[in-house]
């Protein structure tokens, strides 16, 4: 072995525990169960408290996922159309309308459902019970108008003190959108406030969505029109004395709603007039 002047590295000490201080089965087991047990007893001690923090969040769960998965992938679908910023404005638009619904039914005390998001079909909400009588599904029905217009309008407020074109933008199509709701027909909000009014009304709308349809051919408008067949037909077939006290509408009430559904229909219309950007005026 020649001498280079360098050390080997020293080896490190080599432990072996003596014959039969190996770990039993029986101190593996209390070692693994030991922090299970801790676990538990905190469980207990500690269990009614938790419950009052997770049984909330447990029934919030369905809703969150409910609502806020179908808001979330409507605002996705939108996104790819119109950007996410205007996508998240418009579905947040939708919400405030079935916001406007909900309010309403609740109201009255009728049970329903959370609102449910439809990628390009809008949203909705369902009623897990039906209104006694049309003044009832009236309300129900021009509620989510009513809510949805004062956000178009708070959309406008917010362009004129920003400036911002996005907000006029959307204040644009909720007016446009509450408006389109109003329509007299199907399971449009307007369908259900004019039976409270006149099933004439239903008649004006079935011919309004016939000309949209004639001059601007539509899936949406006309998926509207084949699903308003069967309530068309009920509203002018004989009824029972039972179906006829559904329709009974005081003539003061009637007057109100009327007023109410053709003074929102005007606000809509010159919100729309006040807020349309012609293309050669975009900045």
């Amino acid at each position: 072995m020649s001498d280079t002047g360098e050390r080997p590295p020293p080896l490190e000490p080599h432990y072996t525990e003596p014959p039969g201080t190996e770990p039993s089965l029986g101190r593996k087991l209390k070692k693994l169960l030991t922090p299970l047990g801790v676990a538990l007893v905190l469980l207990l001690k500690f269990g009614a408290k938790l419950k009052f923090l997770v049984v909330p969040v447990l029934k919030f769960f369905p809703l969150l996922l409910k609502t806020g998965g179908t808001m979330f992938l409507s605002i996705g679908a939108y996104a790819m159309a119109w950007g996410w910023r205007f996508a998240a404005g418009f579905v947040l638009l939708l919400f405030v309308h079935e916001c406007g619904h909900l309010v309403a039914a609740r109201r009255f005390g009728l049970k329903v459902g959370a609102p449910v998001f439809i990628p390009f079909m809008g949203a909705l909400i369902a009623l897990k019970e039906a209104p006694k009588d049309a003044w009832m599904e009236a309300w129900v029905g021009i509620g989510g108008p009513l809510l949805g217009t004062a956000g178009a309008a708070l959309c406008e407020l917010v362009y004129l003190a920003t400036g911002q074109e996005l907000f006029r933008a959307l204040a644009y199509t909720g007016f446009f959108l509450n408006l389109f709701n109003l329509a007299p027909i199907g399971f449009l909000d307007g369908g259900r406030i004019v039976t409270a009014l006149s099933p004439w009304l239903w008649v004006v709308g079935a011919v309004v969505m016939g000309a949209m349809m004639v001059f601007h051919p539509n899936f949406i408008v006309a998926l509207i029109l084949l699903l308003s067949l069967p309530r068309l037909w009920f509203l002018f077939r004989p009824k029972t004395d039972q179906e006829l006290r559904y329709f009974e509408v005081s003539p003061g009430r009637r007057l109100a709603m009327a007023a109410l559904y053709f003074g929102l229909i005007l606000f809509l219309l010159l919100g729309m007039a006040s807020t349309h950007i012609p293309p050669g005026a975009r900045r």
